[in-house]
């Protein structure tokens, strides 16, 4: 499974990264904020300047005229400062035609404040670290990056060494922003607000200020650097022995999955003196991918978009980012020391954040089954009236199954990866350990990205006293609290990059509709069906929906699985992985929806 990881994102590296994704999906994308701020566009009515609402339907507002807006362009107003019906600028966002000025409207259309209070901003520009005794001084171990190519903050380092024959010393080393950001200061009170970095095309609303994200907490190439190291002994897939400390490190060479990835296929050379710890960590990774086979983990795998602008800032691109080796040596490796971490956490009792995935309830085992077999898609055998446990173990081998068949038939991968997602519960923060069904593990939490999510400085806060490195526990009362409003924080950050993705895709196919003619057919296939229609993705990574009423001369019904819609006439059938040729019938970039008309079913 994967999550997206580009644009110097540093998406979350981690199994369970994409199953918010998928119900944020069914969520309602264009509900109204209760505030007086609106996102509108400029217009003149009559003798008065009145604010369009762009996003969401509403009546208009007289609009207090502004020397920086002019008519057209896309601004946020406050609404009710002279009165009901009237507001006035706060800030020019840009123009409508525009995507990246769209993605800027939509931040803040959903409550992102786009900016950091200007005392929240000097803190961070001169953070203090705090003094603790004892800090390991790794600079002499040879360390290294591997991120996107366009990262911009660095907050994970690996090390590696073989030992001996199925053996490594592997060091994972994490930015030390608990050393920076203290327990109720400026900073973590806005980035507990915040809980998580929001990452869209071109755009990034982070949890911390730049001056910690991008500068003091990011572990950048020949530059010294504090950390919280995680060392562990493999023998094997098994730790035989693991260490947590604080630590200066200084990282040798900053690589992106690409340049690893040419490595690791024999296009280019692997330099001294990161050569040997890198091939020491893809071993490592190897025997930890195998383990993770054996423990049932899910095996669903992804296709996250990657948008190119202009400067301009139109959409010009997008394409495809599929999980390669060089990713999943990292995402092995980081889930190792979640592991870890979150194991000593739960033998010592320390309050913490645990990252929790439940098992499904058995019902969802058997719906998924039944949808699975109604597409023809081999199946694992099912008890009945499945226990939780006997559901997770079927909905992980059902997860193989589907995988196979996608790579035998070559379709359905969208839709079929969906359905197996759909079967899951949620991820969520938890004070209570209660597993990790997608990953198979016992223990888990997330340590591995402080810089941009809220539970990982929780966990180091709770690491660090744990091992006594000189902080102190978090007060167990305030954390199930904070788990709920992280969780909460998680799911809203997944709305607003999903729909900031849509945006932008739509962009993109105006443009390409404009260039190639608007009478265009588009391959697609089915991903999804409901009562009023078929869900198609088409073309280069577009997304539409397939409307019932477009189809003529035909009274479609859902099958009980909701998998097929079948035709009562004539006995045909549209199901979920099925091929179909369309075209655009009405492009709505603002809110992300494409309407199609089919060409040939």
């Amino acid at each position: 499974m994967s999550r997206r990881d580009y644009r110097g994102r540093g998406r979350a590296r981690d199994e369970d990264r994409t199953l918010p994704r998928e119900r944020a999906r069914d969520r309602e994308r264009d509900r109204p904020l209760p505030r007086t701020d609106v996102v509108a566009v400029l217009e003149k009515r009559g003798r008065h300047l009145v604010g369009e609402p762009y996003f969401q339907r509403g009546p208009r507002l007289i609009v207090d005229r502004d020397r920086r807006a002019s008519l057209g362009d896309l601004v946020l107003l406050r609404a009710g400062q002279r009165g009901k019906g009237h507001a006035k600028v706060v800030r020019r966002i840009g123009r409508p035609d525009v995507a990246r000025d769209v993605i800027e409207a939509l931040m803040l259309d959903r409550g992102l404040r786009r900016r950091f209070d200007p005392a929240v901003e000097r803190a961070a520009r001169e953070p203090r670290a705090v003094d603790v005794p004892g800090r390991r001084d790794l600079r002499d171990l040879t360390t290294f990056t591997i991120d996107p190519a366009t990262a911009k903050d660095f907050d994970d380092a690996i090390s590696a060494e073989q030992t001996g024959p199925d053996r490594w010393r592997i060091w994972v080393h994490i930015a030390d922003v608990s050393a920076y950001v203290r327990p109720g200061d400026l900073i973590d009170r806005e980035a507990y607000r915040r809980g998580t970095s929001v990452y869209v095309p071109a755009k990034v609303e982070p949890m911390l200020p730049e001056g910690l994200s991008n500068v003091a907490c990011s572990l950048r190439p020949g530059e010294d650097r504090l950390a919280v190291t995680a060392e562990l002994e493999l023998h094997g897939p098994s730790v035989a022995r693991a260490s947590f400390y604080r630590s200066t490190i200084r990282s040798d060479e900053r690589l992106d999955y690409d340049r690893v990835d040419r490595i690791f296929a024999g296009a280019e050379p692997a330099l001294e003196p990161w050569a040997q710890p890198l091939a020491a960590a893809r071993g490592a990774a190897a025997a930890l991918a195998a383990r993770r086979d054996a423990q049932g983990a899910l095996a669903i795998e992804s296709v996250e978009p990657e948008f190119a602008f202009d400067r301009e800032g139109h959409v010009t691109a997008a394409a495809g980012v599929v999980q390669t080796e060089s990713h999943r040596l990292i995402e092995h490796l980081m889930i190792l020391a979640n592991e870890q971490v979150a194991r000593l956490l739960s033998e010592r009792k320390v309050p913490t954040l645990y990252r929790v995935h439940e098992r499904p309830d058995g019902s969802a085992a058997e719906r998924l089954i039944a949808q699975l077999a109604s597409l023809g898609v081999p199946t694992p055998p099912l008890p009945e009236q499945p226990t939780p446990q006997q559901g997770a173990e079927a909905i992980a081998v059902a997860s193989h199954l589907v995988a196979a068949y996608v790579r035998r038939s070559r379709r359905g991968g969208i839709g079929l990866n969906s359905l197996v997602l759909r079967a899951l519960k949620q991820a969520r923060y938890d004070p209570r350990n209660l597993g990790h069904t997608g990953l198979g593990l016992t223990h888990y939490c997330h340590f591995t990205s402080p810089i941009r999510r809220y539970p990982d400085l929780v966990c180091h806060r709770a690491l660090l006293s744990a091992v006594g490195a000189g902080e102190d526990a978090p007060q167990a009362s305030r954390l199930p609290g904070a788990g709920d409003w992280a969780s909460a924080r998680e799911r809203d950050a997944m709305q607003v990059e999903r729909a900031a993705d849509d945006v932008a895709r739509c962009f993109l196919l105006e443009r390409t509709l404009f260039e190639t003619g608007f009478d265009q057919d588009f391959d697609g296939e089915v991903t999804g069906v409901i009562g009023a229609g078929a869900f198609v993705a088409f073309g280069d990574g577009y997304e539409g929906m397939l409307p019932v009423r477009k189809l003529h001369g035909e009274w479609w019904e859902l099958n009980e699985e909701g998998t097929i819609l079948n035709g009562t006439r004539t006995g045909k059938a549209i199901r979920i992985g099925d091929a179909v040729r369309v075209q655009v019938d009405r492009v709505d970039a603002p809110r992300g929806r494409v309407d199609l008309f089919p060409v040939e079913l």
